[in-house]
């Protein structure tokens, strides 16, 4: 009997599907951008739920990039492709209303503001620990990739990834310190 496909294999066909290999993005097309965040957590030793999670966080949009592959009501579709974890781990970063979470993320008891329906909860340990991962690899590709987004977030992003820092693994913020450093990187 064949091995059914890996769900990271499964997510690029429908990302493909979709129309993410036609939609331009910082660094070529947002399925390439996907693929270099999945492949960033990776490098970080992240486990493979949250790496299918990188490679799929724009299905539902997000706060900053608001073209949606699929509604947000086809959560279910997601998740017979990528698992319930690593979809529910894309609903959180698509959900997230990015103004009203930051600040306080990193707090035990931080509030979460779901811009999709405007409800609040705090979520599990862990789920902010992915969240912060998950935004770690998403901005530092834009930073590496496009120069000029570097030099304009630069101290913004620094500030959020040090306020995020106990959330981060080592490898994350060392990255975050390394791509978001002052002198130029080019």
């Amino acid at each position: 009997m064949p091995t059914p496909p890996a769900p990271a294999d499964q997510a690029i066909a429908l990302l493909r599907e979709l129309g993410a290999a036609d939609i331009a993005h910082p660094g070529g097309t947002l399925v390439s951008h996907l693929q270099r965040v999945q492949g960033q957590l990776a490098l970080w030793n992240a486990r493979p739920a949250l790496q299918v999670a990188g490679l799929c966080h724009a299905f539902y949009g997000t706060d900053g990039f608001p073209t949606a592959l699929l509604s947000s009501d086809s959560r279910a579709e997601l998740a017979g492709v990528i698992g319930a974890e690593a979809e529910a781990i894309v609903y959180l970063y698509a959900s997230c209303d990015r103004r009203a979470t930051y600040p306080t993320l990193a707090h035990a008891d931080g509030v979460f503001r779901n811009r999709f329906t405007g409800g609040l909860h705090t979520p599990e340990p862990h789920l902010r620990r992915d969240f912060a991962e998950l935004s770690a690899a998403n901005e530092l590709d834009l930073a590496r990739i496009d120069s000029a987004f570097r030099e304009k977030w630069r101290a913004e992003l620094l500030a959020l990834f040090t306020r995020f820092r106990p959330l981060l693994s080592q490898p994350a913020w060392s990255d975050c310190r390394t791509v978001l450093a002052t002198a130029p990187q080019d």
